[in-house]
């Protein structure tokens, strides 16, 4: 079985502000409560440090739940971990294939139908064309869409949109899963379709890291806890379950 890993070193995040209008400083400063920490880089730029020093390691059976008021660094941290963001200072090494549930929707084309859609995010996860083929019965199924998969993604409504993103996105085989919240998508009986389908998932994942407000998400799937606050982490420790005393 192949050891996955997640270590980072040092791993700071920096997003400079080119445009030092009056506005946007006003902006900036308005966000510094709830934000990243305001400075300058070498270049006299106003730079908002989204992450600052962070080091820590994840192996084999981490379930890591990250906590913190929004904009503490939390979604930051995850898009870094999904290879959105690079760091400009540090390092991080990632091992293991990674399966990022940050935003489902994201990739899809308005103008392409369900089914062309199903190939194109196959091919922006690195899949082979065969693959694709493999899982597209599936993806189809669990969406419940029938004959609009033959129709351009544009004429479907949200919930349905939703529902075809959710069937791609939680399709792969994945040794690391990043998630921003649980999710949460349709009505009442495809909710509980979709709840199982992701607890498999995570199940099959080695590594888990999720960021959440809900203390219970965390207690319930986690082993572990990070508390972040601009962009720092505060606390590292092991998520203590709670076993009711009451028989």
């Amino acid at each position: 079985m192949t050891t996955c890993l997640i270590d980072a070193s040092k791993l700071s995040v920096e997003f400079p502000i080119y445009e030092n209008s009056h506005r946007s400083v006003k902006k900036a400063v308005l966000n510094l409560t709830t934000g990243g920490r305001i400075g300058k880089d070498a270049g006299h730029h106003t730079v908002v440090t989204a992450l600052d020093n962070l080091s820590f390691r994840f192996e084999d059976g981490a379930r890591v739940g990250l906590l913190g008021h929004n904009g503490s660094g939390k979604t930051t941290l995850l898009r870094v971990l999904s290879g959105i963001y690079a760091p400009v200072k540090g390092s991080l090494v990632l091992k293991g294939r990674i399966a990022s549930l940050l935003d489902v929707s994201m990739g899809l084309d308005p103008d392409a139908t369900g089914f062309e859609n199903i190939y194109l995010r196959g091919i922006l996860e690195g899949l082979k064309p065969s693959q694709i083929k493999a899982r597209t019965d599936d993806i189809a199924d669990f969406s419940e869409l029938g004959d609009f998969l033959n129709l351009p993604i544009r004429t479907y409504s949200s919930g349905m949109m939703l529902r075809l993103a959710f069937a791609i996105s939680t399709s792969v085989d994945a040794d690391i899963l990043i998630m921003d919240e649980w999710l949460s998508v349709g009505d009442a009986e495809f909710c509980t379709k979709a709840e199982k389908r992701l607890e498999t998932l995570v199940k099959k994942a080695s590594i888990l890291v999720v960021a959440s407000h809900d203390p219970g998400l965390i207690q319930r799937v986690c082993n572990r806890q990070i508390h972040l606050e601009h962009g720092r982490i505060v606390s590292d420790e092991p998520v203590i379950k709670v076993v009711n005393a009451l028989h």
